[in-house]
């Protein structure tokens, strides 16, 4: 027996209360190691505290090292749904073979797909691998040297005037509604708008006041479409925080983040984000009808009403000083990055300038 030595109790052992001295039979940590790959990855999902929410998209990434460590690679598009991984013993993973058919395959996957989605299955794979070896399941590590991809750099994170449109007609609640208008049309952050109260509005005024970025005290400003919203959503509720969950708030939440009307709680930036990653998958990727397909790419991130108002208004030529104050960034460095003009903008640039075009219009 070596110095140290970790045991692990069994679920059943551990239940009936066996875990005195010399009363129970403990069992070697990694000697309930599971037979299939399959298996461990459910053992994994179960016990690794890995979110509901979160447990498919893991499950979908994970199942995907199956194929690759056959030196396969798993179906694209709609024939993945309907396809069935290989079975392989979950010891294969400490074979030398595995490990240079997995490195292969994921070079191959790579070219395949976006960065986003390698790098994905990638840091999942890793997370699952690091929890693995924790319980003595794993010695090495079968992806070591496999590294993360390059992701180019995204010029199109400002959305089309047509793709907000798309945005806006989406059959939602009104509370999103409101709250993707209001991010759109003040250029605010998720988080500001997010941290508003009722008190804070001026709807008369169509501006309210917010916490920006550094603990300053600022206005944001809204039009037309944020004020015919506003009514419905607040219900004559003259108190508390402007967007609410669904649901009761816990006993423990702030008092200042609770409506005394409803019980409700201040709307979380996770909650939002997800709802909207969530909603807009079918507008990101419109030629993909695939439901385990589209959670796999996801939607769009509401960090995206930011940019594309003020990259709007940029192309409408909004001055410079002007679009610091809507941003209020610090600078204009940093606002250098909002205000280049959308694809659309430029195509509308490069035909106006066409001769052949200007001669066929006289």
């Amino acid at each position: 027996m070596t110095e140290v030595e970790v045991y692990a109790f069994t679920a059943a052992e551990q239940r009936a209360g066996m875990m005195s001295d010399g009363a129970a039979d403990v069992i070697p940590l990694g000697q309930d190691r599971p037979e299939t790959y399959g298996d461990a990855v459910e053992a994994y999902l179960r016990s690794a505290g890995v979110g509901e929410a979160s447990k498919r998209i893991y499950r979908i990434s994970l199942t995907t090292w199956a194929w690759l460590a056959c030196g396969q690679q798993p179906p694209l598009g709609k024939d993945r749904r309907s396809a069935q991984a290989p079975v392989i013993r979950f010891a294969a993973l400490a074979d030398l073979a595995t490990a240079d058919l997995l490195a292969g395959a994921f070079v191959e996957r790579a070219r395949l797909v976006d960065a986003d989605t390698v790098n994905r299955e990638l840091s999942i794979m890793k997370a699952a691998i690091g929890w693995w070896r924790n319980r003595g399941w794993l010695v090495d590590n079968p992806i070591l040297g496999i590294e993360r991809r390059p992701a180019p750099p995204d010029r199109t994170k400002a959305l089309s005037r047509d793709q907000l449109a798309a945005l806006f007609d989406l059959v939602v609640s009104v509370r999103e509604k409101t709250f993707w208008k209001m991010l759109y049309e003040t250029c605010a952050r998720a988080q500001e708008i997010l941290t508003l109260d009722i008190a804070d509005l001026l709807p008369a005024d169509k501006r309210g006041r917010v916490l920006s970025k550094g603990g300053a005290t600022d206005w944001v400003h809204w039009q037309s479409g944020t004020a015919q919203l506003l009514p419905r959503l607040l219900r004559g509720r003259t108190r508390g925080p402007v967007f609410l969950t669904d649901r009761k708030a816990p006993a423990r939440t702030p008092a200042t983040d609770v409506c005394k009307i409803t019980g409700r709680g201040r709307l979380s930036y996770r909650r939002a984000a997800e709802l909207f990653e969530a909603l807009t998958r079918p507008l990101a990727h419109p030629g993909i009808i695939d439901a385990a397909e589209l959670e796999l790419r996801g939607g769009w991130t509401l960090h995206q009403l930011r940019h594309s108002a003020l990259t709007h208004e940029a192309e409408d030529g909004t001055n410079t000083p002007t679009l610091l104050a809507r941003s209020r960034h610090a600078s204009v460095r940093s606002l250098e990055r909002y205000a280049r003009p959308g694809v659309d903008a430029v195509a509308d640039h490069v035909a106006g300038r066409d001769p052949a075009a200007r001669r066929r219009s006289i």
